[in-house]
């Protein structure tokens, strides 16, 4: 359920009353964002008899469970609501697709012999139809929609009534524009209303429910789909329940009954609500060879490849040398366990959150055309690995463990030079989000070239920085539209985790966040902060959060090093901890003081001056750069990363040129790629208005940092 639309429930007689009020007024307020079309959408489709059956369901679904408030009445106040209204001749379509899935015996609301089926298509056919875009996101008329290539789709930023993206099609002709497989009206769409816009559909607006088990299973029942055989190993793996999985449903009981608060207010830096996710969704992006791809290498017709098949194929390769060559698929120390994890995040990435373009150097937000290469760093399912997705101007795509050579001199641009073709990496292709592929939980994405963990592969992460955001550790992040939304308003501008005590369990698997804990996100889109990608983390109180860090891809020595900005004299020093015993973490080192700045040490008494070796660059001077960096590293401090902007997308200064952005080497340790570490923060101020903040962490190894004939890059 849409927050708007549950904040609405309360106020809807008041915003009933003041619509009527603001029409009769002769003193109309022309601040208003409002404007009288002709009448409420309400009113229109109750003087159209298309839409007559519509109209019912709206006056007979509530806006939520525990409400007795319908969609009707919903939409009799105002607001900003996009309506993808079915006609009735739409309407009975759908009930003739019940009749072919044996859900019901003839067409007709009178066949329901199950009143809780009965409920439940009512809510498939209008939530899904109607998206609430609140009073900051607005409502989307047909120019606004999001846009794509010709036969490839984009998601609706704004989620409907059913908490889903609706996907977007664009097709040849410009005249003929999809919501999830269903035609918008030629003529009767774009109608405004005082609030709202409505488009009219000849069929019904109804993704798919399922799940990405179901969907795998029906491939495999169907022999149809395109990745029959990656379906079959996932089923030989065991890994069918996990992909079943879409909510978590004691989470969504807590947050509807506000057993966990349901916004947390905070005035230590000015007077602030953050607000509780409403669901604990799971997701998975499975990147998967095509059916094609294993008939052409194994030489066999798709219906004739086997498991055995495809698993002796990989044997003969040779890869995964140290995992167990036996039948137990389902232990994640075989090999085709190994194999297929490698190809499944624990997380739904659609396309346009593959890479994350925001404020990398000389990105513009208008024309979205790639520059300087980026990238981003996930962990596998199964066995713990990392998986890079990258994306540059030059690659035309966005690929999966790319290693091209980059100009990354200190008078570079990060484009890319070349690529040799042991490092080209695998091309993602375009998912099919039509029909039944519409899943609720999961994407799938064709490649055509074999996907696993290779040598190189780990040997080139080693050889190049590990640079990641810290919410790409979290696949709550991202399942939950929370990571980096694009959407403006309050809700999902200001976000907060409950802790495992308010809660009763952790909402982020990898986070241990203590009581006196207030654990803070902020997408940061507008602010202009000196931050990777805009966002930060702001943890306050009394805090102390555990983490669980990524896997390194080798075996060796690492520095682990902190994102810093020293933006104001508000921020606190934390006792930093490590190891692998997350109930027996060591200090590390001199605690972290996120007031230090290039020059001074923030205090609410003042600056303090302080010397770490900062001195700006020099133009002309690469060598007295140098030193200046070497005196830093000497002091455990490094000058920010150049590829990221400090400020706002098109901001000219980069965080290395900012005296406010540094960065923090927290350790230098051996770690193992088959150990699991943690990082633990623990403030040590005792003043709870002081706060942890967090952007982005770095593995950095020895062979890269400590390199006499090719030093690290400055990016």
């Amino acid at each position: 359920m849409n927050f708007y639309t549950m904040k609405k429930i309360t106020f809807l007689v008041l915003a009933v009353t003041s619509l009527f009020m603001a029409s009769c007024s002769e003193q109309v307020d022309t601040s208003a964002r409002y404007v009288f079309k002709e009448e409420i959408i309400t009113g229109y489709l109750s003087k159209h008899e298309q839409y007559s059956q519509y109209v019912e369901l709206l006056k007979q679904v509530p806006v939520s469970p525990v409400s007795k408030t319908t969609v009707y009445q919903l939409l009799s106040a105002r607001g900003n609501y996009t309506v993808f209204a079915p006609t009735n001749d739409a309407i009975q379509l759908y009930l003739d697709s019940l009749v072919k899935k044996e859900l019901i015996a003839e067409p007709s609301w009178d066949a329901f012999t199950d009143s809780a089926r009965l409920d439940s298509i009512r809510k498939v056919i209008v939530y899904n139809s109607i998206i609430d875009g609140g009073d900051v996101n607005g409502y989307f008329e047909i120019n606004t929609l999001p846009t794509s290539n010709v036969g490839s789709a984009a998601e609706i930023e704004v989620p409907n009534m059913n908490d889903r993206k609706l996907v977007v099609l664009q097709t040849e002709d410009p005249d003929s524009i999809l919501i999830n497989d269903c035609m918008i009206d030629r003529k009767n769409r774009d109608i405004l209303s005082i609030n709202g816009v409505i488009h009219s559909m000849h069929q019904v607006v109804a993704p798919s429910g399922d799940s990405m088990a179901s969907l795998l299973k029906n491939m495999i029942e169907s022999n149809k789909g395109g990745y029959v055989l990656m379906a079959k190993l996932i089923r030989a793996c065991g890994l069918m329940d996990t992909l079943d999985r879409i909510k978590d449903d004691v989470y969504e009981h807590k947050y509807q009954t506000e057993m966990i608060p349901q916004k947390m207010h905070d005035s230590s830096e000015g007077e602030k609500d953050f607000y509780s996710p409403e669901h604990r969704y799971f997701g998975y992006t499975i990147f998967a060879e095509t059916d094609e791809f294993w008939s052409q290498k194994i030489g066999k017709p798709i219906e004739e490849i086997t498991v055995n098949d495809i698993y002796n194929y990989i044997d003969k390769l040779g890869i995964y040398p140290d995992a167990n060559r036996d039948n137990n698929y389902k232990s994640t120390d075989n090999l085709l366990n190994q194999f297929v994890t490698y190809h499944i995040l624990p997380m739904r990435l659609s396309s346009d959150r593959l890479v994350n373009h925001y404020n990398e150097k000389g990105y513009n937000t208008s024309t979205k055309v790639p520059t300087i290469a980026i990238f981003e760093f996930y962990t596998t399912m199964g066995k713990r690995r990392l998986l890079k997705t990258f994306e540059s101007k030059e690659s035309k795509g966005v690929y999966l463990n790319r290693f091209p050579n980059l100009d990354n001199t200190r008078n570079g641009d990060y484009h890319e030079k070349s690529c040799s073709p042991q490092n080209l990496g695998i091309l993602i292709g375009e998912p099919n989000l039509q029909g039944e592929n519409n899943v609720r939980n999961g994407i799938i994405y064709p490649i055509e070239e074999l996907l696993w963990y290779s040598d190189n592969t780990r040997t080139q992460m080693m050889r190049n920085r590990i640079r990641w955001n810290v919410t790409a550790m979290w696949p709550e992040f991202m399942n939950n539209d929370i990571r980096i939304s694009k959407l403006t308003d309050e809700q999902h501008k200001n976000v907060y985790i409950p802790t495992d005590a308010e809660l009763g369990y952790q909402y982020l698997n990898d986070v241990i966040i203590e009581k006196d804990t207030k654990f803070f996100y902020w997408t940061g889109r507008g602010n202009g902060w000196a931050n990777m990608q805009g966002d930060e983390m702001s943890i306050r109180g009394l805090y102390e959060v555990t983490m669980k860090l990524p896997p390194v891809p080798i075996r060796g020595t690492y520095e682990l090093r902190f994102g810093q900005q020293c933006g104001g004299n508000m921020r606190g020093m934390a006792q930093f901890y490590w190891g692998k015993d997350v109930d027996r973490l060591a200090a590390m080192g001199i605690p972290l003081d996120l007031r230090q700045g290039a020059h001074y040490l923030q205090t609410k008494s003042g600056n303090v001056p302080s010397d770490i070796g900062y001195q700006a660059d020099s133009e002309k001077d690469n060598d007295f750069n140098a030193s200046v960096d070497k005196q830093m590293r000497n002091n455990d401090f490094m000058k920010g990363c150049q590829q990221y902007v400090a400020g706002s997308p098109g901001t000219t200064t980069t965080m290395r040129a900012s005296e406010i952005c540094l960065r923090r080497i927290m350790f230098r340790q051996t770690m193992d790629p088959n150990e699991t570490y943690y990082v633990k923060f623990k403030t040590v101020m005792d003043d709870p208005t002081r706060f942890f903040y967090m952007d982005y962490l770095e593995y950095c190894a020895k062979e890269v940092y400590d390199n006499p004939g090719e030093p690290e890059d400055i990016w």
